[in-house]
């Protein structure tokens, strides 16, 4: 009986020795570093993520350009009163000499070396320093830019390994998703502004701008001078837009940006071929909401002397019907369709004239063509 006991006692002992020792190995790792580390992680927000995948490819684009003396007329009476001149900006006799204008704008890497801007950031610049987020500032060239979209396209002259952004799909972007703008405003390197997406496919046209060929994404994220170029960035961390544009005065707090897909298109053209083609036929359109009210019709507003449009027979107050096999409902279908028939290439075009049917055989040229006449 007494070795009986002995046994129980025994049991009982190992059993409560593989009770406490695993609560020892279980409370262990609750104290490991790496556990709080991961809890750090959990800590940041979406943004902080986002920024950081992106960060380290965001760029500053200093440029500088020689202005040469400026010739005023010997009897200008500008130099009669220099107190005139200091009131209103102008330069004094004894400045009016050879000097160099500096302007800073944003961009960031999207392949090895090769970094994506704005044009007018660049345009006309004599000299181009890249500063990487590490500090260093190196010398670039221009590889293209396109004014009609006002994209450029910079080789930075070094070595690498370079820190790629990655790059979304704006197809996929939606309004009322996160908006995040990453650039160096007035200077101010890294900055972030958040805001969502106000809405999409945005005409320059109704924006007052005549010169440039976009459709861009609208944004209630705050983008400043010097902003121009730099990423506009989806929950993620994916550059879905590169921010251009902003509205100032009345009505300020608008943003805008060119959608990451087109920007890729633009870019790799102007990479293989230093230039871009945009196929035009020469008319200006106006969308008007029909007698019904029930769709919009897109009426031709404006015909180029001498253009593909006036001679084929365009006339203004046409309303386009179908370009191509595409049934027209805004002016976006027309000049989507024209561009992918591309140039020197016979496109159809049916018109409603005074209710009457018209078709139209028109051959679009490149928008160059169209300035030259």
């Amino acid at each position: 009986m007494k070795g009986y006991i002995q046994k129980l006692l025994l049991l009982a002992s190992f059993i409560t020795l593989g009770i406490t020792c695993p609560a020892k190995v279980i409370s262990q790792p609750l104290n490991d570093l790496k556990i709080n580390e991961v809890d750090l992680h959990l800590n940041k927000s979406f943004i902080t993520k986002a920024v950081e995948r992106v960060g380290a490819a965001v760029v500053t684009i200093d440029t500088q350009r020689y202005v040469k003396k400026k010739k005023f007329p010997r009897n200008s009476q500008l130099f009669l009163d220099p107190y005139f001149e200091r009131f209103f900006g102008l330069d004094l006799p004894n400045d009016n000499r050879p000097r160099i204008e500096q302007n800073q704008g944003s961009g960031f890497i999207f392949a090895d070396g090769l970094v994506m801007t704005n044009a007018h950031v660049v345009n006309g610049s004599d000299k181009v320093i890249v500063g990487l987020n590490n500090g260093k500032k190196l010398n670039a060239k221009l590889i293209g830019q396109d004014f009609f979209t006002d994209l450029a396209v910079l080789k930075i002259e070094g070595k690498g390994p370079w820190l790629k952004a990655p790059l979304g799909d704006s197809a996929k972007i939606k309004v009322g998703d996160w908006a995040i703008a990453v650039g160096n405003p007035f200077g101010l390197e890294n900055t972030v502004t958040l805001g969502i997406i106000s809405n999409l496919n945005r005409n320059v046209n109704q924006l007052g701008i005549y010169d440039k060929k976009l459709e861009l994404i609208q944004t209630d994220a705050a983008i400043n001078p010097g902003n121009s170029g730099g990423p506009l960035l989806n929950s993620d961390g994916e550059v879905i837009g590169i921010n251009t544009l902003i509205r100032s005065g009345p009505g300020a707090g608008l943003s805008f940006a060119i959608p990451i897909n087109k920007a890729k298109e633009i870019a790799y053209q102007l990479i293989k071929n230093g230039k871009v083609i945009h196929p035009m036929i020469g008319i200006s359109l106006l969308e008007e909401s029909n007698s019904e009210g029930k769709n919009n019709v897109v009426k031709v507003g404006y015909v180029i002397p001498r253009s593909p449009a006036e001679k084929s027979g365009i006339m203004i107050e046409d309303i386009i019907i179908k370009v191509g096999n595409k049934d027209i409902e805004t002016a976006s279908d027309v000049i989507e369709q024209i561009s992918k028939n591309g140039i020197n290439k016979q496109i159809n075009i049916l018109l409603n004239r005074k209710n009457k049917l018209i078709k139209l055989k028109v051959i679009p040229t490149d928008i160059t063509n169209l300035k030259n006449n």
